[in-house]
């Protein structure tokens, strides 16, 4: 995976696009109770404020202390798919609570329920995140990485 600073700018950029992007159709497809083509062009004026906001987290807090944690429970000795699980599990179990509060603030009005619509947003969104991190963004990202990295 990456292997200099800019290689690794370079993957969060990537990565952080395409979480951000399928999350935020997810959650529109949810608040309009259907899925449409709309919905993808609608995301995009989400996508402008939250993906900044997924980089700067990502490369500067949460990529460290999803590795921290991950190196808990893996040794740089196991396998590679286990130590890439791990880290995405943190990665998830961080960024999803964090993506949620910001979103639930921004886009949801939620006024005076604001713990109980944050932690609905957080009950919807990390079985998602969850699946779409370890079976498709994640696979993808690493794949292309590959492309056109190594």
């Amino acid at each position: 995976m990456p292997k200099t600073k800019f290689e690794n700018i370079v993957f969060t950029l990537f990565m952080s696009f395409l979480m951000v992007y399928a999350m935020i159709c997810y959650n529109i497809a949810l608040n309009m109770g259907c899925m449409s083509n709309q919905v993808f062009l609608l995301a995009f004026h989400e996508l402008v404020i939250m993906w900044p906001v997924a980089f700067i987290l990502e490369y500067f807090f949460v990529d460290k202390l999803a590795h921290y944690f991950a190196f808990k429970v893996v040794t740089p000795k196991d396998r590679p798919f286990f130590i890439t699980l791990a880290i995405s599990f943190y990665i998830i179990c961080i960024m999803c609570p964090i993506m949620s509060l910001i979103a639930t603030i921004l886009f949801k009005t939620p006024g005076v329920q604001i713990i109980s619509v944050w932690f609905m947003t957080i009950l919807f969104n990390f079985p998602m995140a969850f699946f779409w991190q370890i079976c498709y963004c994640g696979p993808t990202i690493r794949w292309l990485f590959g492309k056109l990295f190594n």
